[in-house]
């Protein structure tokens, strides 16, 4: 068995796409998740094959460790985020990935260019857009969904993000969604 961690593998979506390009070059998958694949050892499989197809759809393999902790960080906030777990806390993610938050925090500004507070608040972001354009939720509710303790204090995070409040946004209906790969 071979593990491959796959960038920018962030959504179903995604990881149906990636599954279908391992299997039309002949690989023979095991498990696919956000962000990784295993694969049964062949030496018959094409690696340069591969990955100039999973570049050319916006993915690639992570070959160096440290990149591939990021993105192991980005795929648990992402998932967090889409199951709209309200108890998580950044501090969590330590245990998740068995490294202390002061190691992830640190490693994850120096090579992303942003605090990995600043990354999870930017998910968020996204997340309320993507409640206001299906409008599922109303702001009270997003807010809860997300960890926020009241309304104010994500309109407040909203508007110093975006430049808009959520209200204008809502009517607007200029859903300027970022893709989740695209935040970092």
């Amino acid at each position: 068995m071979q593990t491959l961690n796959i960038k920018n593998m962030v959504c179903n979506r995604c990881k149906t796409v990636v599954h279908q390009l391992f299997n039309n070059l002949g690989f023979q998958i095991l498990s696919i998740e956000l962000g990784k694949v295993e694969i049964k050892e062949n030496d018959n499989n094409n690696f340069e094959k591969l990955e100039k197809a999973l570049k050319k759809e916006g993915f690639e393999i992570i070959k160096e460790t440290s990149k591939a902790l990021m993105e192991k960080i980005k795929i648990a906030l992402i998932k967090h985020i889409d199951k709209s777990d309200t108890d998580y806390i950044l501090s969590e993610l330590a245990n998740e990935l068995g490294k202390t938050y002061s190691f992830l925090s640190k490693s994850f500004s120096k090579s992303e260019g942003i605090t990995l507070e600043k990354y999870f608040i930017s998910l968020k972001i996204e997340k309320v857009k993507e409640h206001i354009q299906l409008n599922d939720l109303n702001f009270t509710e997003i807010a809860y969904s997300l960890n926020y303790n009241n309304s104010s204090h994500l309109a407040k995070q909203f508007k110093n993000n975006t430049g808009i409040t959520m209200t204008d946004y809502k009517k607007s209906e200029i859903w300027n969604r970022k893709s989740l790969d695209k935040i970092v």
